[in-house]
């Protein structure tokens, strides 16, 4: 792709600026009618007010008065056609079977047959009001117990004291599932006593909890609960400090599917090899897991086509046209996307940044739905309910069993998360510029190595993080979660 435009599909009306274009120059046969800041739309063609403009080849919205070839295409002259819920039909694409990739990955083998790709003892809370004991407990035991694990963490959130209904249940069941996580040889979940997440009614939520590897107590019933959950941390070294990788078959990864930061060379670079990936692990019998709702609005359909059978694409309807009523009943427009910084990155409507966004479920068939705070069920591609927002998708799909989680950004962020996190920079700028955040340059397939060679490369990469690699995250100590909260507190 040295070309200094790049056209993604031959329906498409507009291509973007692989560098900054001057007006009057000319490029793919088209004068440039304005400056174009790279990653940013050239029309390639005249386009009517209010006719369609293409990219993908597909709308991704319409022309609010009409564009010349060579003018800049951007918000300035083009609006979204998203406005409520849509009626769906059932349409599916048979699916295009290849062969499974037969290389293993070298990880932890729990009880319950799934594999973890890290041996971490985790803390967990009910309530914010324990937070920093849980991160005393975790500083002081991860000096302690370095070497006999991979490490000692905290996950902490403000939540669980006034929470009520199924804002209360939502944050129970995250933690429960974090606590159920192959990537946690132990865990220790704290407590204060008097919350309204009461850690007996947390536990009970989670009966198949691997109880060996769990430790438990409320703060209010011990004289010092840093020193008890020193104690609590130390049997569970003991217990993780046996475990041992070993080969497993790709089938065994569960690889999470994110982006933040979008630039306009997302859907062109980052997301399509994050695709590939989701297609090498699905035709390996693995599964990859995508989310962020709001962010298929407008593309949605390319998804509900792949459902494996009727049932899928109900539970793909129902789970979209839920999130669109989310935002219809808190009096907020569906198309309230992009963000700033993907305006400025060069994304214009919420369809353009949808199209791009689900790049990164490939083309595999769609196995299941995930509420939030579900955990995978079955293998193949996922879709999981939850925000755009990077904290919260970011921890659902850990909750959901992602071990290794796919996060592509054409603007950067250093933010880790449970599993690791590997940064998947759009374009090469960002990851000259930010080498300590970013840990894939997929930029490479616009200087001219092919996307294959770039997916081969990337698919090494998650094997040796799948091996215990460290990503940068975890370099760099970045590693939190974010909980949804979407109803009344007290």
């Amino acid at each position: 792709m040295s070309d200094p435009l790049h056209r993604v599909h031959a329906d498409d009306d507009v291509a973007v600026a692989v560098s900054p274009l001057k007006t009057g120059e000319v490029a793919a046969g088209v004068l440039i009618r304005a400056d174009i800041p790279k990653g940013h739309k050239v029309a390639l063609r005249d386009i009517a007010a209010g006719a369609d403009v293409r990219k993908y080849g597909f709308p991704i919205g319409a022309a609010r008065v009409a564009i010349r070839a060579g003018d800049h295409v951007h918000t300035h002259n083009v609006s979204t056609k998203l406005s409520d819920l849509d009626r769906y039909q059932y349409q599916p694409v048979a699916p295009q079977p290849h062969p499974g990739d037969p290389r293993t990955f070298m990880g932890y083998r729990r009880k319950d047959g799934r594999v973890g790709t890290r041996n971490e003892i985790w803390i967990l809370c009910t309530v914010g009001c324990v937070a920093r004991a849980s991160q005393k407990i975790a500083e002081a035991a991860g000096k302690r117990f370095a070497g006999q694990v991979d490490g000692v963490f905290a996950f902490t959130h403000p939540f669980g004291c006034s929470q009520l209904g199924d804002d209360l249940a939502m944050t129970r069941k995250i933690i429960a599932a974090l606590a159920a996580h192959p990537n946690a040889g132990g865990v220790l979940i704290l407590g204060l006593g008097c919350e309204n997440n009461q850690l007996s009614k947390l536990l009970e939520s989670a009966p198949n909890l691997d109880q060996e590897r769990l430790r438990s107590f409320s703060a209010q019933g011990v004289e010092d609960e840093v020193e008890a959950g020193l104690d609590a941390v130390a049997e569970l070294a003991a217990i993780a400090s046996q475990d041992r990788r070993e080969p497993c078959p790709l089938s065994d990864l569960v690889l999470g599917l994110k982006c933040g930061g979008s630039d306009g060379f997302s859907g062109i670079t980052a997301n399509p090899l994050v695709g590939a990936m989701a297609d090498r692990l699905s035709d390996a019998g693995g599964t990859p897991v995508l989310t962020e709702i709001p962010e298929i609005f407008g593309a949605e359909r390319l998804l509900m086509e792949r459902a494996a059978d009727q049932g899928v694409f109900a539970d793909v309807v129902s789970v979209v046209n839920d999130f669109k009523r989310y935002f219809i009943d808190h009096g907020q427009p569906i198309y309230e996307n992009p963000s700033p910084g993907n305006v400025e990155g060069g994304i214009t409507t919420l369809e353009e940044k949808s199209l791009g966004a689900v790049q990164k479920a490939g083309h595999a068939p769609l196995t299941q739905v995930l509420r939030y705070g579900d955990q995978v069920a079955k293998k193949g591609l996922a879709l999981l309910e939850a925000p755009g927002a990077d904290g919260v998708s970011s921890t659902a799909l850990t909750a959901a069993g992602a071990t290794v989680l796919l996060f592509t950004t054409g603007r950067g962020t250093p933010l880790g998360f449970p599993a690791p996190t590997l940064k998947i920079a759009s374009n090469s700028d960002l990851a000259a510029r930010k080498p300590n955040w970013i840990d894939f340059d997929a930029g490479v397939v616009l200087t001219g190595q092919s996307m294959e060679a770039a997916a081969d490369d990337l698919l090494d990469l998650i094997i040796e993080t799948a091996s215990g690699r460290q990503t940068r995250a975890e370099e760099n100590g970045e590693r939190e979660i974010a909980i949804w909260k979407n109803g009344v507190t007290l």
